[in-house]
């Protein structure tokens, strides 16, 4: 019966990263925790395999669509992937089972799903209309960051953050490239999103493999059901309300983040 819930779950993640972009570690790992009594730090760890196996399958999905822009990719990834080992090696040191690690990861895990709660729910009411698709010439400008290096200070942040707590490759993910990348259209910071994400969360998922911290069975169950999850959803990108979907998003979310730092 477990089976088939986790596949289930492993589905109903992969199709919200598939329409916003947000879903793996802010849903996955609460629900991991909370719902199936999984340990934070298998949690974590299992999670970030999962969110590199599933956002693998919407990158192929979205290359074939000629929405990633690379250049963004390689940018965010020089900051974040060095992050996310100088952050391995610090867990490497503390013991992925310690005490003080464990309240560590809930603790950090609880802050960032609240301030993905609040990242979502201001997108979703006060986010600015963009285009669909850009005029011809202006691809370029819209790429281009208005410092060289807010990419990779900003993609440090969110690999620290993603390496300890599997949260930040979503909606703050998006958020950081809105900031960066205003004048992008939405769909190609969402497909932006889920690529860069992919080799920061195999990095930091094989990371923590190495300190025990991953559930293979586990995971296998999960992208079953997430990689048929995330086809569906990048299909279905433009056509969902993105409004109603991000403002339920931002109140699982923030009760998941107040729960945890209530532990």
């Amino acid at each position: 019966m477990h089976d088939v819930a986790f596949i289930l779950a492993g589905f109903l993640v992969g199709g919200i990263i598939g329409l916003t972009g947000v879903g793996g570690g802010s849903l996955m790992t609460p629900i991991l925790i909370f719902f199936f009594g999984v340990k934070p730090y298998l949690a974590v760890g299992t999670d970030l395999l999962f969110a590199a196996g599933t956002k693998l399958g919407g990158t192929v999905r979205l290359a074939r669509a000629r929405l990633i822009d690379w250049r963004i990719v390689l940018s965010l990834s020089a900051g974040s992937i060095p992050a996310a080992l100088i952050t391995l090696g610090v867990l490497r040191q503390l013991g992925p089972t310690s005490t003080a690690t464990q309240g560590l990861i809930t603790g950090t895990l609880g802050a960032a799903l609240l301030l993905t709660a609040v990242a979502t729910l201001y997108r979703a009411v006060r986010g600015k209309t963009l285009p669909a698709t850009l005029a011809r010439g202006q691809e370029a400008h819209a790429a281009t960051p208005h410092h060289w290096s807010l990419p990779l200070l900003l993609g440090a942040l969110v690999g620290t953050l993603v390496t300890l707590t599997s949260v930040g490759a979503g909606a703050i993910g998006v958020s950081v490239l809105l900031l960066i990348y205003p004048l992008l259209p939405l769909p190609r910071i969402v497909a932006a999103d889920i690529a860069y994400a992919v080799p920061l969360t195999f990095v930091a998922g094989l990371g923590h493999a190495s300190l025990g911290s991953v559930d293979w069975g586990l995971l296998a169950r999960l992208l079953a059901g997430s990689l048929p999850g995330i086809w569906l959803g990048t299909h279905l990108m433009h056509r969902i309300n993105e409004r109603v979907v991000r403002s339920a998003l931002s109140v699982l979310l923030a009760w998941a983040g107040i729960k945890l730092i209530a532990v």
